[in-house]
């Protein structure tokens, strides 16, 4: 019997809501359909991604009541349902959706569709939205529950105050934010205590660079989306390129790895349907990067990213 902890776990550990989770975790927005919208095409290797993940030892799982809408967190129930103690399930609300990001025509062709996902942070919404969650997921408290959008037309006050009161009846346990500035995330703190932010952050979109040191100066949590983006620096003979084929890694691993090593408070939540990537995925938190290797990636967008 192997001795070594489950594969995401030797990426370390964050607390969130009193848990101590593995810090590579799994995004959950890909179990849905074409453009984010409505069932998958194979529905049962969604099942089976959830499941693997589990085993693979992801501890932290987040998804987004606008995820299908609703597909995502049904196929999280389905799949891991009742839940192990050690498996943190992070959820979202604040956002709405008008359609799928991408429609497929009559003919087979592919084009974008409207990709309006508008903001609702009405504390009714918010609270109606907790309520669903709860009930689509099959818990009796949401671990991790984040504001998914600010919704520019309704007091932030609001918006967090009535997560907070969530929290208050036990309904949250721990709060979060997405897509945030440092200002906005000192406005949410003086209402609840911010226990995550999740915001854009890659090796080649680091417009977020303030807010990750923020968040690791005051220990918050930052989750990046869209984590494994390395664009031109994983094209042949890039940084990203070479620095694989030394490893015989994948880009998106070394992509992972250098999120990893950035700070401890980095939560990365690379997501998928297939199995195979998931495992490709995961294997990142086996992957150690040399310092010269961390910083050449760093400085290859430039200083101060």
């Amino acid at each position: 019997m192997s001795t070594h902890p489950p594969t995401a776990q030797r990426s370390g550990t964050f607390e969130i809501a009193g848990k101590e989770v593995a810090r590579l975790g799994f995004g959950a927005m890909r179990l849905t359909g074409r453009g984010i919208w409505g069932e998958p095409d194979d529905r049962a290797e969604c099942i089976r991604v959830v499941r693997r993940a589990v085993e693979l030892g992801v501890q932290l799982i987040d998804t987004a009541d606008s995820y299908g809408p609703h597909v995502s967190e049904e196929i999280i129930r389905e799949a891991v349902h009742p839940y192990p103690d050690d498996v943190l399930i992070a959820t979202k609300a604040g956002l709405t959706r008008n359609g799928p990001d991408v429609i497929e025509t009559a003919d087979g062709t592919v084009r974008r569709g409207p990709a309006a996902w508008p903001p609702v942070g009405r504390p009714e919404y918010l609270r109606q939205q907790a309520e669903m969650s709860l009930r689509r997921l099959g818990l009796d408290h949401i671990d991790l529950f984040q504001l998914h959008r600010v919704d520019p037309k309704v007091p932030l006050a609001d918006q967090v105050g009535e997560l907070k009161t969530l929290q208050d009846e036990g309904k949250v346990v721990a709060i979060g934010l997405s897509q945030v500035g440092v200002e906005e995330i000192e406005q949410a703190r003086r209402i609840a205590e911010i226990a995550t932010v999740q915001n854009r952050y890659n090796l080649t979109d680091r417009a977020s660079q303030d807010v990750v040191d923020h968040c690791a100066r005051e220990g918050i949590g930052f989750i990046p989306w869209a984590p494994v983006a390395a664009g031109a620096l994983a094209a042949p003979g890039g940084p990203v390129d070479e620095i694989a084929r030394r490893h015989g890694a994948t880009p998106g691993q070394v992509a992972l790895a250098w999120l990893l090593a950035r700070t401890d408070c980095m939560l990365p939540i690379p997501g998928t349907s297939r199995v195979r990537h998931l495992e490709e995925n995961t294997a990142a938190a086996r992957l150690v990067l040399s310092a010269e290797e961390i910083d050449r990636l760093t400085d290859a967008n430039g200083p101060a990213a």
